[in-house]
């Protein structure tokens, strides 16, 4: 059973925009603070995301502040990610991850990954 399993993901023209889901199926999300990562062709991956579970605050990178919403609805055990004002260099494989920490953080030490949803922004 692969615990968390993204899905949103596809091809958008610069300035579109995407709602990514992640349902987890294992666990309760309730106790876990989640994170949407992405890696990009020849790229690190890269935290742009993430929200804690001690409070449901969200944090962002620098990079996507403005453009990205991270929200989870405990009821359907599943985080979003809107991502608006898509730009090209927002493209990459987006993954989102679990921790069962009150806290989130940009570090990947997380429990559970997801397998990846792919977000190309191209005219």
């Amino acid at each position: 059973q692969v615990p968390l399993v993204e899905s949103g993901g596809g091809l958008v023209q610069p300035g579109g925009s995407l709602k990514l889901s992640c349902v987890a199926s294992a666990f309760s999300l309730k106790d876990y603070s989640m994170a949407w990562f992405r890696q990009a062709p020849g790229k690190e991956r890269e935290g742009v995301s993430c929200i804690h579970s001690r409070d449901n605050s969200p944090y962002y990178a620098d990079s996507v502040k403005g453009r990205f919403t991270i929200s989870r609805d405990i009821a359907r055990n599943t985080v979003y990610l809107q991502i608006n004002s898509l730009k090209p260099e927002d493209t990459a494989v987006y993954y989102c991850a679990a921790v069962k920490s009150a806290q989130c953080s940009f570090i990947p030490l997380y429990d559970f990954w997801g397998q990846g949803t792919q977000v190309t922004v191209s005219s």
